[in-house]
């Protein structure tokens, strides 16, 4: 028995989506069978975790179990479980609507694949297994019953711009959904999935470790004619991670990847490993060979799915693996947890604790092993990587050090390679004590910085970091290989040798007391914006830079801090002047001269502008400084 049916429109972008997968020709169809496994094997999973939680749920767990079921004549192919199931609510949220953030990128993603199997990769990625049936069928038909409740939901759609929804009264705990087969191409019999075969070769593909046996009617015809149909499991269902890694082969590892990462792409590294002793784990993790669409989107789903004996717990335990790692998928099957653990009680567990520091440091050894025997393997790590796992620089003191030799860096050194920190030091020049960096937006913006002018004319090589968390750890990490990191923006620079120094020393003192007079006078003059002016030794060409003092925040950390709604005091800088160029040098005159002359504080004022601008800071009155320099340049010509 069931209420009257309801119509609803899908959402906007669902519609998009199931038209792409209806009128798309894609070369694997295969995957909606594993998707519509996928999601009823998670659906028995949260069952068995569910039972486990909330004692006033009365549920039979003695079979949990996922059935396929076909009909030929009818051309439908039913894949149902005895699971979670979906209340009313939940299927119009769940099925008739897209929630993923990601959505509008796959949709863009899709209409750039430039073949069809590119396509079909994206997706599982995006998290829209279910619309995957619709590139097989006319029509699905979805009906479940959420435990515990007493009327259960049926859904329907042809792939459309609509979907109906009705309330049934008599239907089994879990969820059934029913295929409706497109008519069978005769010409194209790799594709009948009302053939045994067909199914069978699907699920071992896909599906053999899934932990529920995957059953199905099969006919047996005995010597004597006689038909029988029997049940039968297709699925080995043993877990893959509690396997040897000499009974495991490698294709297995690439599906077990798809099947937990919805990702389509083969893995870059695996993972597997058993702890024994006092307390014993698995786990098989894996590093993608790529970025996830949300890395750094806040609230992005993150940790490895935790088993404990076998039960799954978790889907994404954040306990097991930091922010920084984020990206790396597993599963890790503890044996002496409880199986009703929370959230509340992982955080302070000393075994998870502790599996949590062997993971990491697991995960970056097996980094570090391959940046020394794969080059090619290990770029690709950093470049999809890289920006994430140096967060870990600023929270994670106890694998700093690892953490510093695994990354890289561009470079003065090489415009097409980038350096570690290890080859930076082999390279530094006798006398160097400290590792020399650059902080920006762009290479292109630090290499015609000012800064570099003095670097640059004797040969010191220095760290170009162009990501927004290199502001903030370059500050927080002492030293590597006991050199210290040292700003060329920061603080004093003095690159001359103890022969280049005794011989400049006259002529510096008499440019310090040449210059006196300008530098008392330019700092009064530009009083609100510096704190000190003074002669530059870090400059060979451009007339002046502006400098912070060794512990000042960078604007661009001020910038980032402002960002995030945090308020920070303005910091005041100090502009150095190069004391040959003709610009400072005639400034000097000038105001020797003439002090009082308005041109002589406008030439300083542009002079300060230059310098903020050359650096990428932001002026105070733009359009002043573009009058003040108009007017300059008119009376030029």
């Amino acid at each position: 028995m069931s209420t009257g049916t309801e119509t609803f429109e899908f959402q906007a972008e669902a519609r998009q989506l199931l038209q792409l997968m209806v009128h798309s020709i894609y070369s694997n169809k295969d995957i909606f069978l594993r998707e519509l496994i996928s999601n009823a094997s998670d659906a028995l999973d949260k069952l068995k975790l569910a039972a486990f939680t909330d004692k006033d749920l009365t549920v039979d767990t003695s079979d949990l179990h996922i059935a396929i079921e076909v009909d030929r004549e009818a051309r439908t192919l039913t894949v149902r479980d005895n699971g979670i199931g979906m209340s009313r609510d939940e299927v119009i949220i769940l099925i008739g609507t897209i929630a993923k953030s990601g959505t509008a990128e796959l949709l863009e993603k899709i209409r750039e694949s430039k073949d069809a199997a590119g396509s079909q990769d994206l997706i599982g990625q995006f998290g829209v297994g279910f619309y995957s049936s619709f590139m097989v069928a006319d029509r699905v038909t979805l009906l479940t019953r959420r435990a515990g409740e007493s009327t259960a939901t049926r859904w329907e759609s042809d792939g459309g711009a609509t979907y109906a929804v009705e309330t049934v009264d008599d239907a089994p705990q879990g969820t059934s959904v029913t295929v409706h087969l497109r008519p069978e191409d005769k010409e194209d019999q790799l594709f009948d999935y009302t053939a045994e075969w067909k199914i069978r070769e699907i699920v071992k593909r896909y599906s053999d470790f899934i932990a529920w046996p995957i059953r199905m009617a099969v006919e047996r015809t005995d010597n004597d004619g006689v038909t029988t149909t029997e049940s039968e499991t297709l699925n080995s269902m043993k877990a893959l991670w509690a396997r040897s890694k000499d009974d495991v082969k490698e294709d297995e590892y690439k599906e077990f990847y798809r099947h937990l990462s919805h990702d389509w792409t083969d893995p870059l590294e695996t993972i597997h490993m058993r702890a024994e002793g006092t307390f014993e784990y698995e786990t098989l993790l894996f590093i993608p060979s790529h970025a996830p669409y949300d890395l750094f989107m806040r609230g992005a789903k993150r940790g490895v799915q935790l088993y404990v004996k076998r039960v799954f717990i978790m889907d994404d335990c954040q306990e097991l693996m930091p922010e920084y790692l984020r990206f790396v998928k597993g599963v890790v099957d503890a044996q002496d947890l409880s199986l009703n653990i929370s959230r509340e009680i992982l955080q302070k567990d000393r075994h998870i604790q502790l599996m949590r520091r062997r993971l990491v440091k697991k995960v970056l050894s097996t980094v570090k092993e391959m940046q020394a025997g794969d080059a090619e393997r290990y770029r690709t790590f950093w470049t999809e990587f890289g920006k994430a796992v140096k967060e870990g620089l600023l929270d994670d003191f106890d694998n700093q050090s690892t953490i510093l030799e695994i990354s890289s860096f561009a470079s003065t050194a090489d415009p097409e390679q980038l350096t570690t920190l290890a080859q930076y030091v082999e390279r530094m020049k006798e006398g160097q004590t400290d590792i020399y960096y650059s902080t920006g937006e762009s290479r292109t913006m630090i290499e015609n910085s000012p800064h570099m002018e003095a670097f640059r004319a004797k040969g010191y090589e220095v760290l170009l970091l162009t990501d927004p968390i290199d502001e903030m750890w370059v500050s927080s990490v002492p030293n590597f290989d006991g050199k210290t990191f040292q700003s060329i923006a920061k603080g004093q620079v003095d690159l001359d040798t103890d022969e280049e120094k005794e011989n400049a020393g006259p002529e510096r003192e008499q440019q310090e007391k040449d210059f006196a007079d300008l530098l008392g006078w330019l700092t009064g003059q530009l009083g609100e914006n510096v704190k000190e002016v003074r002669l530059s030794s870090r400059l060979t060409t451009s007339p002046a830079c502006i400098v912070g003092d060794s512990q000042d925040m960078t604007p661009t950390l001020e910038k980032m801090y402002r960002a995030m709604g945090q308020e920070v005091p303005a910091v005041k800088r100090i502009l150095e002047l190069n004391p040959t160029h003709p610009l400072v040098t005639g400034l000097r005159e000038a105001h020797g001269k003439r002090s009082d002359d308005p041109a002589v504080a406008e030439t300083a004022e542009l002079l300060y502008g230059m310098a903020l601008l050359a650096e990428g800071g932001e002026l105070g009155d733009p359009a002043r400084f573009t009058r003040l320099l108009a007017e300059r340049l008119a009376r030029t010509l």
